[in-house]
């Protein structure tokens, strides 16, 4: 009784404060106070959450062949699986923001929820034959139960940390790639017809476990939270590269703006680029002549830096500004295209695997900086939503980067998917260059801040 006395904030120390562009920041609630602990848990366990759900996608593509063979399907019904995974996957964010903005999913059973639906895909990628029934088993529930578990820990981490949100989300963002590392080289070197079914039962076993334990600890902080000793925007230094929404949008808002669809124009198109990457390294590095070893090794290092990106870029885009840092990435993004074509063209093993460093690093860096520049310029009390609706761009480009870039492949070649990829990617840079935060002037024209005023919360 005494401790919870203790953690509960006093009415003169919880106050809503008002900055001069009229929004509101809730003070005075340390993160102590509202968990019982630090806020850094809510990097920690979605972290984890996050790397335990990667296998699901970054290792897929290791895993296709004998999956292939087991079953008797062939390459196209392999990658046509990963797609409406995909499609799933990033589908149920939006409709899952939605309902937890309404207090009818709480962070916690959504993650309970989605870790129950990825182990039903995976006892379905084992023991069902029959490509619809995998489809839906694998494509449709596990792709929802990943989804649920992706847009859960990164909407959690956004909300805590809404001061520095760029290098904490890239943090998370980065464990839905190099979690799937043991993974790649384990279905490359270890994963056959005769041990397919019992593996990928017991990574079902292992995901539903992870994702549970660090869903017990998850919950959201109160509308408008703002860490306690921590002066809120604009007094912030973060302002000049990052200022803060000039208010909360509500979605239909953030749609009427033109920015939000903009972004998810730019989305789409870097998804795509990223999935076409991640669906056809391995085989192309066969195609070329190079030893399963240069295969998986390319693999392993594109989902490594894919991570590492993440996290590195999310920490410079808090330095640097959030949009020149993802112009930036979708430039690399694309450049790493024609450089794997060049590679592939000289058989030149070194040239391939920095090409497929440089295509993880532009494949995966670009998440998190969607993620943190959604609510910075629309505001984190509907961020689920938002975010969920930028995200859903990955809907259209699971089709394209998995699906349809199968069907280029058999039209043009690799080289001829791949020079579509790169181009695909300078389209989206320009695209990103056209976005700013709706309703923010020019630095030029605006004028001093005024004191933010204060004001007791009753």
């Amino acid at each position: 009784m005494s401790a919870d006395r203790e953690r509960r904030p006093t009415a003169a120390a919880l106050r809503d404060v008002t900055a001069g562009n009229g929004r509101v920041y809730r003070t005075g609630e340390t993160d102590r106070e509202l968990l019982g602990h630090s806020r850094k848990l809510m990097v920690y366990l979605p972290w984890v959450a996050m790397m335990a759900i990667s296998v699901s996608e970054y290792a897929y593509g290791s895993a296709q062949d004998t999956l292939s063979g087991a079953h008797h399907w062939t390459q196209s019904d392999t990658f046509w699986i990963l797609s409406v995974w995909v499609f799933f996957q990033a589908g149920i964010a939006f409709p899952a923001g939605w309902l937890r903005e309404r207090g009818m999913l709480s962070a916690r059973k959504a993650m309970f929820l989605g870790a129950a639906l990825c182990l039903i895909g995976f006892v379905a990628l084992a023991h069902l034959d029959t490509v619809f029934l995998a489809l839906c088993g694998f494509g449709v529930v596990g792709g929802v139960g990943s989804g649920l578990v992706y847009a859960t820990c990164i909407n959690m981490v956004g909300k805590w940390f809404p001061e520095r949100r760029g290098a904490r989300t890239g943090w998370v963002n980065g464990g839905f790639a190099y979690g799937a590392v043991p993974f790649i080289f384990l279905f490359t070197y270890s994963f056959d017809t005769g041990n397919y079914a019992e593996m990928l039962d017991l990574i079902g076993v292992y995901i539903l476990l992870v994702v549970c334990v660090c869903a017990w600890f998850f919950k959201d902080p109160p509308k408008n939270w703002w860490p306690a000793g921590i002066a809120p925007p604009p007094s912030s230094r973060l302002r000049s590269r990052n200022p803060p929404a000039v208010r909360q949008f509500t979605p239909k808002e953030a749609i009427r703006s033109g920015m939000l669809p903009l972004m998810w124009v730019t989305f789409v198109l870097t998804a795509g680029v990223s999935i076409f990457g991640i669906s056809f390294q391995v085989d192309f590095a066969r195609e070329v002549g190079f030893g399963p070893l240069v295969a998986a090794s390319s693999m392993g290092v594109m989902s490594v830096i894919n991570g590492v990106g993440r996290a590195a870029m999310g920490w410079l885009s808090d330095l640097w500004g959030r949009k020149p840092t993802l112009v930036c990435v979708i430039v690399v993004l694309g450049l790493a295209q024609f450089g794997v074509i060049w590679a592939g063209t000289l058989h030149s093993q070194g040239l391939f695997l920095f090409f497929a460093f440089l295509s993880g690093f532009g494949g995966g860096a670009f998440y998190p900086l969607f993620a943190a520049l959604t609510p910075d310029y629309f505001g984190e009390n509907h961020n689920a939503t938002h975010y969920g609706l930028v995200y859903s761009g990955k809907l259209v480009s699971g089709l394209f980067g998995g699906g349809l870039g199968s069907m280029a492949v058999g039209a043009w070649g690799y080289n001829g998917a791949y020079a579509l990829a790169g181009g695909t990617s300078m389209v989206a840079a320009a695209c990103a260059l056209l976005l700013h935060q709706p309703g923010r002037p020019r630095l030029r024209d605006v004028p001093p801040d005024p004191q933010p005023i204060s004001r007791e919360v009753r």
